[in-house]
């Protein structure tokens, strides 16, 4: 079993481009052969109509489940849709063992809809901590990585979140209504206040790329799943922006955390955000 961090960076530092080629091999055989081509039998509803699985999603992570193992020998692999199967999958990201944490089509509302916002997420964590992420989005040929202490970068370009523009509305995506509790959906409320825009959540993967270039201020989401959040959270974190849960404290993949929680451009930003959705007045930007 793989456990000691010099062999982790070892890992990363010579076979990073490995995963990247992952990504990239298990988007062309299985996912972008299917965009925009998905034939009614290749769509179920797994929870609801919101909820989607496409043929893309099962046999994409199939593939990257066996390539990824066979990378890192001792690792095991937490896919979204071997979780489905079977929910006792998901107690590998608490254990001792590395984890692969896999997302095949983050967004597949949009790739069912032919709309080219959505993206495949990988994570590597292990006991809570994600060493490092990939996001491949492959209908705009864009491939953000982020490894922890190493910062965030986009096609090879360093990524830095900065901070909103004083004056400026917060530009914050949430959660879907259909996916908040009642009490979640009363914490909301608190961004509907002069000065926040907020809007309806795409692809929560492509939504965290957004927030580390700049181009989104945070996100507001109320739900826990990892394979949703490891990636992009590292993402955002190196660089240089923050997420906090409603207690204060950093969400964790792991669980048991206090939603809705945000993650944004800055300390600052998420802080304001937070104290929007506990109603407590606003920090100063």
């Amino acid at each position: 079993m793989i456990v000691d961090i010099e062999t982790i960076d070892e890992f990363l530092a010579h076979r990073s481009s490995d995963v990247e080629q992952a990504l990239r091999d298990a988007a062309a055989a299985e996912i972008m052969p299917r965009f925009r081509r998905l034939a009614a039998h290749e769509v179920d509803e797994k929870s609801g109509p919101h909820d989607l699985v496409t043929d893309a999603d099962r046999k994409a992570e199939a593939r990257l489940t066996e390539v990824l193992a066979g990378l890192l020998p001792g690792s095991v692999v937490v896919g979204e849709e071997a979780v489905h199967a079977d929910p006792a999958v998901y107690e590998a990201i608490r254990g001792e063992e590395l984890v692969w944490i896999v997302d095949p089509v983050d967004g597949t509302r949009q790739f069912v809809h032919g709309d080219p916002g959505f993206c495949t997420l990988v994570a590597l964590a292990r006991r809570g901590v994600v060493y490092a992420s990939w996001t491949y989005a492959p209908a705009r040929d864009q491939m953000a990585t982020a490894v922890r202490g190493r910062g965030a970068f986009l096609d090879g370009e360093r990524l830095i979140s900065g901070s909103p523009d004083q004056g400026s509305d917060l530009r914050i995506a949430t959660s879907h209504p259909d996916y908040t509790t009642d009490e979640q959906k009363r914490a909301l409320l608190g961004l509907r206040t002069e000065g926040v825009r907020p809007r309806p959540c795409g692809s929560a993967g492509l939504e965290y790329l957004a927030i580390a270039r700049g181009l989104l201020d945070g996100t507001v989401f109320s739900w826990e799943a990892a394979w949703d959040h490891a990636a992009g959270l590292l993402l955002v974190e190196e660089a240089g922006g923050a997420h906090l849960t409603l207690t204060g404290e950093p969400f964790r993949i792991t669980g048991g955390n206090a939603l809705p929680f945000t993650t944004a451009r800055d300390a600052a930003t998420a802080r304001r955000v937070t104290d929007m959705l506990s109603g407590g007045t606003p920090t100063a930007p």
